[in-house]
């Protein structure tokens, strides 16, 4: 006999439950790297200021305030028991919109494999994505009571960490399968299947993450995949939020970045590094998406922190 589904006041208390054991373990604000590899807690008793970042493949849930994620033009607004899904590394800006000491942002980050992926939606019996659903590497959704009790199991372990190494594997895919079942699956189906043009586009982002310091021309990574090259800046702009050229030049300006901040390195160095040419160029086109010039920047960052 089947249960019951869960109903929206389960949904709440499921939520307040996974609320508690984000809390316990994110203490602090600040970014918590936990005992299991793929999993991060996140903490803010304040809204923050947009910062530039790169979201990977995983899903983010926010348990307590808001956030927002901007990804080329579109703007992801999610809020407790939402979770955004991330098919592909992507730059975006990202902040903590509604946050406080009473009531800090609670969230975290879950890093999914591919692999596991791939397996286990070629061992369920699965319906089609609709032709008509277009596949979007970034995606905005509830998660339902069950998925959320998982992902708090999850988060509950780690108070027994002699255990994680046996439980945690099965706790993770136990949310694979959900997340294949539930309202984000046929956006991760898009992903795995094979010759689609989803897969192409992550195929030639996965290139350029690895060779973003080489001259590229986005004609030659249209014809890596055997694609014309306006069909390809079609599906590279509809799956990523933006141009292959804009992508990336927001992978070599990230990188220079770091770079400069963590490395000490100079502007002119960080540029050539990440593939430019011209020092000018760099410094231009560094200021447009950090709003201001490399060196203004750093020391703006490093006042900050």
């Amino acid at each position: 006999m089947e249960a019951p589904p869960l109903t929206q006041q389960d949904g709440s208390a499921v939520l307040s439950d996974l609320a508690k054991a984000v809390g316990r373990f994110a203490e602090n604000d600040g970014d918590c790297i936990t005992a299991i590899p793929e999993l991060t807690l996140h903490r803010r008793s304040a809204t923050t200021e947009p910062v530039h970042c790169i979201y990977g493949f995983g899903v983010g849930i926010t348990v307590s305030g808001k956030k927002r994620v901007a990804l080329g033009e579109e703007v992801f607004d999610y809020s407790a028991g939402q979770s955004l899904l991330t098919t592909l590394d992507l730059p975006v800006v990202t902040h903590v919109t509604q946050a406080s000491s009473a009531k800090p942002f609670l969230g975290l980050m879950l890093r999914l494999d591919s692999r596991a992926i791939v397996q286990a939606a070629a061992e369920m019996a699965l319906p089609q994505p609709s032709r008509d659903c277009s596949y979007r590497a970034m995606s905005l959704g509830d998660l339902d009571p069950t998925l959320l009790g998982t992902v708090t199991r999850l988060v509950e372990l780690l108070a027994e960490p002699r255990l994680i190494p046996q439980i945690a594997p099965l706790l993770q895919q136990e949310i694979v399968v959900r997340l294949l079942a539930g309202r984000h699956g046929p956006q991760l189906q898009r992903l795995v299947a094979v010759g689609s043009p989803g897969q192409q586009v992550a195929q030639s982002m996965a290139w350029l993450k690895m060779n973003f310091t080489r001259p590229v021309l986005a004609d030659d990574l249209a014809a890596s995949v055997h694609m014309s090259p306006s069909t390809f800046r079609q599906h590279f702009r509809a799956v990523a939020g933006m141009s292959p050229m804009q992508y990336l030049k927001q992978l070599r300006l990230q990188e220079a970045r770091q770079l400069m901040l963590n490395q000490g390195i100079d502007a002119g160095t960080a540029g050539i590094r990440v593939g430019y040419e011209s020092a000018s160029q760099f410094s231009r086109e560094y200021a447009r998406l950090f709003g201001a010039p490399p060196l203004r920047d750093i020391r703006r960052m490093r006042e900050a922190a």
